[in-house]
């Protein structure tokens, strides 16, 4: 290739070389929770919502799902002579950016705010997307955005986010080096902010020190849109986009989305950065096309084989039934759950149970069995039930009266009232229309119609059972006290309607769990911009949640009995496996959550206040008895110094094993010494 060729091919839309053969190719394809942007797919519950079911086994099954309904439709695609964006084999998924504050926009974009949570769910999403073929990838997945970056999107384009290298070993970092050394992700996207002065797409200690030569990456680093050019624009830490685009090729970035490195050319001739460097990052470019095969005969590629009706097909629409299920979390129930599906009449209402964009949340495609609040409820009564319908009162907008309502309230049995965020209110810079700040929250709170809305319904003193969506903590503390039974359902995707109603009407018990700590208040929060750790998530705040982090009910009660430990004495890199006898003490089978942590008793700097260290999603007849074992990582016992390096200390640990985090009922414990 000539200079000018090579650089073409460092931009996410890479043009065709004709006379090496090389078709044109865009690098820019999402896959958040479903192939996305691309027209029909099966559409899965949001990110957060994933994380919920805390089920790495079913995480795998949907992003080989996904995976496989992205080679079908670019086999597709290219049959038709596409080749643009959308269409492509190197997908910009997972973001598993630690949800630090519940106001992030993006927050439904990630699985929480553990660093150990977000890394056994992100390496299980790697790997199903990238398949087990020795030679070949099934697609490229890319873990993003790297690193410490998780808001305010207003000034993302310059913000410096100023991280202690403790806080980055100890919580930011974790799960990229766990889907990098674990997943075998061979993509990385960088962040748009600065990371301690530097900006991360043109930072050598982050992409080239810390990923290439500690994590041993191999595959190559794409630049977030625009990121580049802000380098030159809005960080100021370059002269002209010219050297902008050579600090991104030096500090470890193969590709540009965006039109910055069309400034290449020129700033090698101005001696910017040599052509080696170029025929680096083009390199590696081209290592991940012809791993994926695309220069090879389609025979020889296993995955060009899958049927074009894999797309949507029936096992995927359950998968995504399934996974709707087991992301509800149950907030509260006063005995009204499960509903009997045969009732005189049953009143559904709010802004919510009609809505698809609830069922979608960002970063989406479009699914042709979607499936709303109302469809789903509907769908699980008895044909003798009468089902009424209204909206009752807007998303968003002022406290205004509902007396109007009360000619059809009367005569209802139960209330199911469907509220909560939407996708309009919470997201990207831009693309949020009614968020408060840039796509961001100023506040916790529901709308003040809603707010009134369901006092008025509460009023009536009739059973009253809330379905609140949303993809980050809302303050419903209110809400909830006034109603009989809560449900937090997320962004549950296109089967969100009949897994939300599977819940309601006793079909499954809920599983889901909390993958964030859903604050009292937002004046417990530390300022936004600040990316300390101190105070923030269940690790380091002492403040009292509304919904803690791992918090969610059951239709039966658990009860946990007979804690192992393979030893009480561990050496220094020595894993520790854990045992623990599991009781379903109820009437109908259900999935339990057993969450392991840990507390490090005689730490000689700050530490967390405990931590999660394992966790498994286990499925327990009524009446019976599983025992549960996990194996606890080394780093299970290890910590994270001042200097940010990982130590073994000698020390008592304190490890807890239950169905929540130490001190919720029924939850055992055992101390165990590092020698």
């Amino acid at each position: 290739m000539t200079l000018e060729e090579k650089v073409g091919q460092m931009v996410n839309a890479a043009p065709a070389i004709e006379r090496l053969g090389i078709p044109e190719y865009d690098w820019w394809n999402e896959s958040l929770h479903g192939v996305s942007r691309a027209g029909r797919a099966t559409l899965f519950p949001q990110a957060i919502g994933l994380a919920a079911t805390w089920d790495t086994d079913l995480m795998i099954r949907i992003s080989t799902a996904i995976s496989d309904e992205a080679r079908v439709k670019h086999q597709a695609a290219k049959k038709n002579g596409n080749r643009t964006i959308y269409t492509g084999l190197t997908y910009w998924s997972p973001n598993i950016n630690i949800l630090r504050d519940p106001r992030w926009g993006r927050a439904q974009e990630t699985y929480g705010e553990d660093p150990f949570l977000t890394a056994r769910m992100g390496v299980a999403f790697v790997k199903g997307l990238q398949g087990d073929d020795p030679r070949y990838f099934k697609l490229v997945a890319t873990p993003k955005h790297f690193a410490a970056h998780s808001g305010p999107e207003q000034g993302r384009a310059a913000f410096n986010a100023r991280v202690s290298e403790k806080d980055l070993r100890e919580t930011y970092l974790p799960a990229f080096e766990a889907t990098v050394k674990e997943g075998k992700a061979y993509s990385i996207m960088g962040a748009y902010n600065r990371l301690n002065g530097t900006p991360c797409n043109a930072n050598d200690w982050l992409l080239n020190k810390t990923l290439r030569e500690e994590w041993g990456f191999e595959g190559f680093v794409v630049s977030d849109c625009g990121a580049i050019e802000n380098i030159f624009n809005h960080h100021k830490t370059a002269e002209s986009l010219g050297e902008a685009a050579a600090q991104s090729v030096k500090g470890g970035c193969d590709l540009c989305c965006g039109c910055a490195y069309c400034a290449l050319t020129d700033a090698v001739m101005q001696g910017l950065l040599t052509e080696a460097d170029i025929d680096r990052a083009v390199g590696r470019l081209f290592e991940a096309r012809f791993r994926l095969g695309m220069f090879d005969p389609d025979e020889m590629v296993p995955y060009t084989q899958i049927p074009q009706d894999v797309v949507c097909c029936e096992k995927h629409i359950a998968l995504a039934r399934e996974a709707a299920q087991k992301s509800v979390v149950l907030l509260k129930n006063n005995g009204a759950l499960p509903l009997s599906p045969v009732a005189k009449e049953i009143y559904v209402t709010g802004p919510t149970a009609t809505a698809l964009d609830v069922l979608w949340g960002n970063y989406n495609g479009y699914s042709p069995q979607m499936v709303t609040m109302l469809e789903g409820i509907v769908g699980a009564v008895d044909a003798g039930t009468k089902v009424n319908y209204v909206a009752g009162c807007p998303l968003v907008g002022p406290a205004e009266t509902y007396d109007h309502l009360d000619w059809q309230l009367n005569f209802a049995e139960k209330i199911i009232a469907c509220i909560g965020l939407g996708p309009s209110m919470e997201g990207e810079e831009g693309d949020a229309m009614l968020a408060d700040f840039g796509g961001d929250r100023k506040s916790l709170a529901l709308p003040d119609c809603q707010k009134a809305f369901i006092k008025h319904l509460a009023s009536k003193g009739k059973p009253l059972v809330l379905v609140i969506t949303g993809g980050s903590p809302v303050d419903v503390s209110e809400e909830v006290a006034l109603a009989d039974a809560a449900l937090f359902v997320w962004y549950p995707g296109s089967q969100g309607g009949n897994g939300v109603a599977d819940v309601l009407f006793g079909k499954v018990s809920p599983s889901g769990r909390m993958p964030v700590t859903f604050p009292r208040s937002i004046d417990d929060l530390p300022p936004f911009e600040d990316y300390s750790m101190e105070g923030r998530t269940y690790r380091f705040s002492d403040k009292p949640a509304l919904f803690p982090f791992g918090f969610g009910l059951s239709y039966v009660r658990f009860e946990y009995s007979n804690l192992q430990t393979s030893t009480e004495q561990l050496e220094a890199g020595q894993g520790l496996e854990v045992a623990v006898q599991v009781t379903n003490k109820g009437s109908m089978e259900a999935n339990e959550v057993v969450q392991v942590y840990t507390r490090d008793l005689e730490a000689s700097c700050r530490v967390p206040r405990h931590r999660l260290v394992g966790f498994a999603n286990v499925p327990i007849s009524p009446g019976a008895t599983e025992t549960v074992s996990i194996l606890l990582s080394p780093g299970a016992f290890a910590l994270v110094d001042d200097n940010g390096k990982k130590v073994w200390e000698p020390g008592e640990f304190e490890i807890f094993v239950g169905g929540g985090q130490p001190g919720t009922d029924g939850v055992l414990s055992k101390r165990v010494r590092l020698c």
